[in-house]
């Protein structure tokens, strides 16, 4: 998997600013209905904003660590509980990105 530049980051936090966030984890963190609604969505949809209701910081980290590592997917940015992540579909990708 390639690295996302910072160019393509700057256009996917663009894109992310309507997005509403589609999948919450609570303090449970990620259990299986939460990993499954993801699987749905990421099927759905390229660019995803994932709120998470963390307190500790190093928990929030391991869970969005669990989320890239298990999604292969790019994190794009985190602003408090707010995590945008980016996956492209493997056919027919809906977002192009800018090449640098």
């Amino acid at each position: 998997m390639t690295k996302l530049t910072n160019n393509q980051k700057k256009f996917l936090r663009s894109k992310s600013h309507s997005l509403k966030p589609i999948v919450m984890a609570g303090q449970h963190g990620l259990n299986e209905s939460v990993l499954a609604e993801l699987e749905i969505t990421m099927d759905k949809h390229e660019l995803l904003k994932i709120k998470i209701r963390m307190d500790k910081r190093a928990e929030k980290q391991k869970i969005i660590d669990k989320i890239i590592n298990t999604y292969h997917a790019h994190l794009v940015q985190i602003i408090g509980n707010i995590v945008v992540i980016y996956r492209a579909f493997d056919e027919d990708p809906q977002i192009i990105l800018p090449r640098k």
